[in-house]
């Protein structure tokens, strides 16, 4: 453990080693509402992760019962005495009491899961869409009731922006799925632009895959366009949940630029300058 580990709560250890992109946009929430995002981003690692750490879709489905129960318990008997012993959630719980935060927004996170334990890719890009929103959208509505926001406008910001930040992530993630024999990419764009299944299974992409990324992405850039036309209606303390847009920006240039080639090794590395990007968007009330 390093020094700066040292002063790291459990999560923000967590969050800074397998999700640092959010770490960072923590960094730029007010201190006292810090450890409540490094706990919710934290809970999401654990959940999103069930896919990569069981060998049969019924040990997922028991991991995210085990998460659904666990948080049905802090709602339902309101005291730390009913909360289960477990680093991420123990502050977690803290977290939804302190802060009043939605049940049902945990409810979706969690239920948005099972879809990666059947390894079939979305029909088309209105399931793709659906599937990025769900697993997303309510995880920055959270971030927003951390930050004490709860209006129409930010949350519809949020939304655009969580479907946009996952449809990157997804792109970028490409490889290293494809690894793992699993597909996120629609089912019909794959077959319009002649790019079979197996063939990035064997980590052969064809040139067809190229256009696919490309759909994708205009797909992201849209929502990013729809949050940010809602920029004067949004308050600046909801800014932090939002910080994400800027980093799909980055990502979604690096992809444009390596002619949407998801397999160049520029699109795989996080951007040398993000930490700068994001402090100058902070600064001047951007996202």
């Amino acid at each position: 453990m390093t020094n700066s580990d040292a002063v790291l709560s459990y999560g923000g250890q967590e969050l800074r080693k397998y999700d640092n992109d959010r770490f960072l946009t923590c960094l730029f929430a007010p201190a006292d509402r810090r450890e409540a995002l490094f706990a919710l981003f934290a809970f999401n690692v654990e959940i999103a992760k069930t896919r990569e750490v069981v060998t049969e879709p019924v040990l997922g489905q028991i991991r995210l019962q085990w998460w659904h129960d666990s948080i049905g318990e802090v709602y339902d008997r309101g005291d730390e005495a009913g909360v289960r012993r477990h680093e991420v959630l123990q502050p977690l719980a803290e977290a939804i009491r302190r802060f009043d935060l939605t049940r049902s927004h945990f409810e979706t996170l969690i239920e948005a899961r099972e879809a990666d334990l059947t390894d079939e890719p979305p029909a088309d890009q209105t399931c793709l869409s659906s599937y990025a929103e769900v697993t997303s959208a309510p995880l920055n509505l959270l971030a927003l009731e951390i930050l004490g926001v709860r209006d129409a406008a930010a949350a519809k910001a949020a939304r655009h922006v969580g479907i946009a930040w996952s449809l990157t992530g997804l792109l970028r993630a490409v490889p290293f799925h494809a690894r793992s024999h699993r597909l996120y990419l629609p089912k019909d764009l794959l077959d319009r632009h002649g790019v079979p299944e197996q063939r990035l299974f064997d980590l052969k992409p064809p040139e067809g895959l190229r256009a696919v990324i490309a759909e994708v992405a205009a797909q992201a850039r849209t929502h990013l366009d729809e949050a940010r036309a809602l920029r004067g209606q949004v308050p600046r303390n909801a800014h932090p949940a939002l910080l994400t847009a800027s980093l799909a920006d980055t990502y979604l240039r690096a992809i444009a630029k390596a002619g949407n080639d998801v397999f160049a090794p520029r699109v795989l590395m996080p951007h040398p300058f993000r930490q700068v990007k994001l402090a100058l968007r902070a600064m001047t009330g951007r996202y």
